[in-house]
């Protein structure tokens, strides 16, 4: 068999396709019809290796993310620029506030804060478990 024929034959073989359930884990699919669009990186969440999901229309990234609600516990807390208690001070999470969280990797958070989409990081220690 020629290799055109092998190739022609995998097509047309509905056998030789994967299955929706194993092309993917998700219900919804998102396409780029351009190039990705201009962002801010203040307000829209994404990294070089991980976007908030709801930017999947418009930004190409190796990975999304589904945020999940954690308020901020009953001192607040401070958003940085970057992990660490040196970097600059974005703003703060008032005490119980919502943040939507993407990331978390060791002792700190990555999301923004749910009322204005400011993209910070937290210590992962002053959010609290869940919403309520």
């Amino acid at each position: 068999m020629k290799a055109s024929n092998a190739i022609s034959s995998k097509r047309d073989n509905p056998a030789a396709r994967p299955r929706s359930e194993e092309s993917s884990s998700t219900t919804k699919r998102f396409t780029l019809s351009g190039p990705s669009a201009d962002l801010d990186p203040r307000y829209d969440a994404f990294r070089a290796d991980l976007a908030d999901v709801a930017l999947a229309d418009r930004l190409f990234a190796p990975h999304y993310a589904q945020p999940v609600a954690r308020p901020a516990g009953p001192d607040g807390a401070n958003l940085y620029e970057t992990p660490g208690q040196s970097a600059e001070v974005l703003g703060e999470l008032g005490p119980h506030e919502s943040f939507a969280l993407l990331d978390v990797t060791g002792d700190w958070a990555w999301g923004y804060r749910s009322s204005d989409h400011l993209v910070g990081y937290v210590q992962a220690s002053k959010l609290t478990a869940s919403e309520g």
